[in-house]
């Protein structure tokens, strides 16, 4: 290899072993493809055998799946894994209330209090609903007043008018 401003990686090129290679314990892959490949072709071979002499054994085994290391010796059912149950319709009870989370109770308890508050707003019962009742009628009184002003405004202009003309 050239030196250089770059190095090469350090994994050099990739080979591939043929299966051969693999059989023949000659490959450079790692032990474990060995063993693994080693057991495929036993239990291959198990299958073709015990499939001749009984059909139903197999059968019992291919519903089970192979679990790795200690998980198929132990057998420990995490409460924080198990999946809830899926009920079916008719097995639902109607009668039974689930009851609900503190947030939930406290939007429910805003929102019922709003509306009771808005129906008294409506009705003029609270100090907020007093004032603004008070202000509009301050407000209607002064449009009327300032209403009849213009009008007699407009009175006196047309008698002007009226006695300009004469």
């Amino acid at each position: 290899m050239g030196r250089g401003k770059y190095k090469s990686k350090p994994t050099g090129r990739r080979q591939f072993s043929t299966p051969e290679d693999m059989l023949a314990g000659t490959s450079t892959r790692p032990r474990t493809f060995k063993q693994v490949e080693a057991e495929h072709k036993e239990e291959e071979e198990s299958e073709e055998g015990s499939e001749q002499e009984s059909g139903d054994e197999s059968d019992d085994q291919g519903d089970k799946p192979r679990r790795k290391g200690t998980q198929g010796i132990i057998e420990i059912e995490n409460p924080n894994l198990v999946k809830p149950k899926t009920l079916k319709a008719r097995d639902i009870d109607i009668g039974k209330t689930t009851e609900l989370s503190r947030r939930e109770r406290e939007e429910i308890e805003k929102q019922k209090a709003h509306e009771r508050f808005m129906r008294l707003q409506e009705q003029g019962k609270t100090e907020q609903a007093r004032k603004d009742l008070e202000r509009l009628t301050l407000i209607r009184q002064q449009r009327a007043e300032a209403a009849k002003k213009r009008e007699e405004e407009k009175a006196a202009k047309e008698q002007k008018k009226a006695e300009a003309r004469k």
